[in-house]
């Protein structure tokens, strides 16, 4: 609390006036002198100095400077809770509380080695609180002398002792008022009778602020649907959470009737449907959700059809206009990998974006495609509501950086939102559409797979022994399908088996509709005895056939066919340096001659296509031997 002054007057008469019981209450109102029905009092007359400086000896302690100046405007008050505090008493009903249940000990024993100050303030608090109500359900209005501010204002502790929470704090008296008295807007907000001053103030923030919001002033916008929201006006909720999901856009946000309107529900149902669609939904599972939406309004069939294409990963975002033809050239962009070609059409279209009706701000219906959904980042999701649209009018924020670095050096790095791969294979083709690497490399009958994800999914291909018609020295891939900055389609395997002297390179395979790279790294293997050095592969080929490769083992280089000085092993692969400096040189260099990339965001946060392989690895000749091992954890019998 600060030291600005406040007129108890003023706010205590502006809350007589407004006075309204709640729609449950009996009717609290007393006759005049005449018989007639006057108003409820709130309030009783101030106190005076005498009476307030001696209850203050009485005590023995001076008043807090916002309950002393309260109590000269209004010797008590009727907070008038639902449940909870009723009555707050005079100056000569207050006393201290004295902890005549013996809280202390219980708070007290919960208290660590190092506990919080705030923790310790509460253990206290007990013995030495102010008890200020007279009239309650189980709860207590304390103010603590001991958690005091540099004004001299004394916290006031609320407890309900039936809910078996903590208690809720606040600074001072005076906060704890305006709390109480938005709460009092709150509880009255949906009766339609309940128009006053501040009633239509509030409206005219939200207003206000819904305008802002679109001009892309949403950090103005913010405290104006919050105040809004603590007075329960209409509309302020539910235009706040749209600005709080695209500032957390993998978080949830509630949108209440909005499913029940036509112009909303394309846009706020499959994103209410994106917390059951995860699995995260614990409150009765599908059917309670189910009843949830279709009490709001929405219609069953709609509900339990969105539901099933958000969980199956084939929901489309499809908005009309300007705005919706941007959408779909995006995701065909994000849906090969190139996740930031395909937020800069989204960027550019922004503006066009059309609010369907006053109470959606933002688009973010966008959040639950489950191929442009992931590339909304809390800085984008800031950049959108940063961006003037729906006609209005406003500075262009600064566009957020690309997420994918160039190259493939990012493949040996950590970032906070995944670890750097263990080992890695890849086949890029030149010029090809990625749609046409099943055909090529995939094993019969293979398809493209709808986009998965790559944060739960792990890729990993059925083991040998669990296909049926897999041979044992089968080696075959689940790969991520896309297409690079350079236009080379890819299929990326971020869980390679080892690289052993069977496996041969899919590359002339790869390569009859154009030049085809494979690279191929397999980690040095420390945790057994006898195990096999780091090894790294490249073959490059064209028109079906190999035009050169290279294996490095540890110090062995097994090489064929002109290699280009620059992709050089022996240059590459220098003895002396670590194995992390070999495989940044190589990277580097496969980036620079060949023009090799990776989109990192897509592979390790985003959504693509799968689909299997033929196997990595050769029958054994006649003579040779390979080994294959599983471990099974199977139930334990008696």
């Amino acid at each position: 609390m600060t030291g600005e002054s406040f007129n108890w007057r003023k706010f205590l008469a502006r809350w007589q006036e407004e006075w309204v019981p709640r729609e449950d209450d009996d009717g609290e109102e007393h006759e005049d002198a005449e018989g007639g029905q006057t108003a409820f009092r709130l309030g009783r007359p101030g106190a005076d100095e005498a009476t307030i400086t001696a209850a203050e000896e009485r005590l023995g302690r001076r008043l807090p400077p916002s309950y002393r100046e309260f109590l000269a405007v209004s010797d008590g008050w009727h907070v008038d809770e639902t449940a909870g505090v009723y009555l707050l008493g005079g100056a000569a009903d207050i006393d201290w509380f004295r902890d005549p249940y013996d809280m202390t000990p219980l708070y007290e024993e919960n208290l660590d080695d190092d506990p919080r100050e705030e923790d310790v303030l509460l253990a206290g608090m007990w013995q030495r609180a102010l008890q200020l109500e007279t009239d309650s359900d189980m709860s207590y209005a304390l103010l603590d002398p001991g958690d005091s501010d540099q004004d001299g204002e004394w916290a006031l502790y609320v407890y309900r002792g039936w809910s078996g929470e903590l208690p809720d704090r606040h600074p001072s008296f005076r906060a704890y008022m305006e709390a109480k008295y938005r709460g009092f807007h709150s509880d009255r907000a949906e009766r339609p009778d309940f128009v006053n001053a501040t009633t239509r103030a509030q409206d005219a923030h939200v207003e206000e602020a819904r305008r802002l919001a679109l001009c892309g002033r949403y950090e103005e916008a913010l405290p104006l649907f919050g105040e809004a929201l603590s007075f329960g006006r209409p509309h302020s909720a539910v235009l706040l959470n749209q600005i709080r999901h695209l500032l957390v856009p993998h978080g949830s946000q509630g949108y209440g009737d909005l499913v029940a309107d036509s112009r909303y529900l394309p846009e706020i149902l499959p994103v209410e449907a994106m917390t059951p669609a995860r699995g995260e939904w614990r409150l009765g599972g599908d059917d309670h959700w189910l009843g949830m939406m279709t009490a709001r309004g929405a219609a069953r069939e709609t509900v339990e059809s969105v539901l099933s294409t958000m969980r199956d990963g084939t929901y489309c975002y499809a908005p009309s206009g300007p705005w919706g033809r941007a959408v779909a050239e995006a995701r065909e962009s994000a849906r090969w990998g190139a996740t930031d070609a395909a937020w800069r059409v989204l960027r550019e279209a922004l503006p066009r974006w059309e609010a369907p009706g006053p109470l959606l701000i933002a688009p973010i219906g966008l959040l639950a495609d489950p191929v442009l959904g992931p590339l909304v980042t809390p800085e984008r999701g800031r950049e959108i509501l940063a961006t003037p649209r729906s006609g209005q009018k406003g500075p262009a924020p600064e566009p957020v950086p690309d997420l994918d670095p160039q190259g493939l050096v990012w493949l040996t790095e950590s970032t906070a939102n995944h670890r750097s791969l263990d080992g890695y294979r890849c086949v890029w083709v030149e010029g090809l559409d990625p749609a046409g690497l099943p055909a090529l490399i995939g094993e019969e009958g293979a398809e493209l797979s709808a986009p998965t994800d790559s944060r739960t999914a792990s890729w990993r291909a059925f083991q040998p022994h669990e296909r049926e018609g897999v041979e044992l020295w089968e080696d075959r891939a689940v790969v991520a399908v896309g297409r690079t900055a350079e236009a080379w389609a890819f299929a990326f395997d971020g869980h390679p088996r080892h690289l052993s002297k069977l496996s041969r390179s899919p590359a002339p395979a790869a390569s009859s509709s154009g030049r085809a790279v494979v690279v191929w790294r397999d980690p040095r293997n420390s945790s057994s005895p006898g195990s096999h050095p780091a090894a790294f592969h490249l073959s490059v080929a064209e028109q079906g056939e190999e035009l050169y490769a290279f294996t490095v083992r540890g110090t062995e280089i097994q090489r064929s066919g002109e290699i280009p000085e620059a992709l050089d092993p022996a240059r590459l692969f220098r003895p002396a340096d670590t194995e992390l400096d070999r495989e940044l040189r190589i990277l580097e260099a496969l980036h620079i001659e060949l023009g090799l990339s990776l989109p990192r965001f897509a592979l390790t946060q985003g959504r693509l296509r799968t689909f299997t392989t033929r196997s990595w690895t050769r029958a054994p000749h006649a003579g040779e031997a390979f080994a294959y091992a599983y471990i099974s954890f199977g139930q334990h019998r008696r």
